[in-house]
């Protein structure tokens, strides 16, 4: 078994946290509109309304950002066979990106088994239906490099370049609509990473 120091406790608030940042600037504009004597939708412009979402959107992900990159240590021990499953999952699906992004990729994975929405295991993770194409379309079983293991190893000491995201994607290659409403949080190579 391996023991792994990683960054992962405050995944959980950091996607509370947005939730309740979403919700409560909801209800401000909700009320906000309420309040207000009748205005007629052609005194109130469509960018101005675009601008309030906006500064909200980057309010929300500052703070996703701050909580993400707070360090927080705990052990988690992982079988060789999952060792080799997280390598697996890194070449097939990071092969050809940035070594950050390789670390990124693995970092993910093992931020959803931390995540009280996925697996508790990096097996039940990686082989959750539909969560990644490698395994869907076979390029999951091509033999991995030194990099990916060198990648693995970075991510389980604790390194998480895509500062905590749980979701990962190519905007070139997603075909799933719903990707795209996750709040970014950085951007490495080809892929997108998100919370």
């Amino acid at each position: 078994m391996r023991i792994l120091k990683a960054k992962r406790i405050l995944e959980t608030i950091a996607l509370a946290l947005c939730v309740a940042m979403l919700l409560t600037a909801g209800a401000q504009v909700i009320a906000r509109e309420q309040s207000k004597p009748e205005i007629t939708d052609e005194q109130i412009t469509v960018e101005e309304k675009n601008n309030t979402i906006i500064e909200a959107e980057q309010k929300e992900e500052k703070k996703v950002k701050a909580i993400a990159e707070e360090q927080t240590e705990m052990e988690v021990a992982i079988t060789n066979k999952e060792y080799d499953l997280l390598a697996r999952a890194v070449y097939s699906e990071a092969r050809g990106e940035p070594f950050q992004g390789q670390v990124a990729i693995a970092a993910v994975i093992l931020n959803r088994v931390e995540h009280e929405n996925f697996p508790d295991s990096i097996s039940d993770v990686i082989f959750q239906p539909s969560a990644f194409t490698a395994v869907q379309d076979g390029q999951f079983w091509l033999t991995p490099d030194s990099s990916a293991y060198e990648a693995v190893e970075k991510a389980l000491a604790g390194n998480d370049p895509s500062g905590g995201a749980t979701f990962y994607y190519n905007p070139v290659t997603a075909t799933s609509q719903w990707i795209y409403s996750r709040p970014i949080i950085t951007a490495i190579g080809k892929h997108v990473f998100a919370v």
